[in-house]
């Protein structure tokens, strides 16, 4: 995979007086149909989530609160993106070494995925990434 894939997209932003609305509607925003939504929340601030890939998950990243930066690498090149607001999201194509890191205090990231859970779709070591990638 290339991180030329990685990409920001905004999402739909209704602005109204009363508060504004954003929404995703499976693959209609993004790459692929959600089969599954998670949420990473009470990180304290600064702190960051140990990285990992996934064989064949994509997954797509949205800051709901607060901020913190997503960090991409493909086993060649790295990139960094900052997410800090609740109408744009990040997509990560799959086979791509992913870390969470700066999180500001009370940040939640909204991960949607393409996949169900499943530990055999996970590459816990960036050496094992590497060597798979190459």
């Amino acid at each position: 995979m290339s991180l030329s894939q990685a990409r920001l997209i905004e999402l739909p932003k209704v602005c109204d007086a009363r508060g504004n609305l954003s929404f995703i509607q499976n693959s209609d925003q993004i790459p692929f149909d959600i089969k599954r939504a998670y949420w990473i929340y009470d990180v304290p601030g600064g702190r960051n989530r140990d990285g990992h890939a996934f064989r064949t998950q994509e997954e797509f990243i949205v800051a709901l609160s607060g901020s913190f930066d997503v960090v991409l690498n493909d086993g060649v090149e790295q990139k960094r993106f900052h997410l800090s607001r609740s109408y744009y999201g990040l997509y990560v194509p799959p086979m791509t070494w992913r870390e969470i890191d700066n999180f500001s205090t009370n940040a939640v990231a909204m991960v949607l995925s393409s996949t169900l859970y499943s530990p055999d779709d996970y590459i816990h070591s960036f050496d094992e990434f590497k060597s798979t990638v190459k």
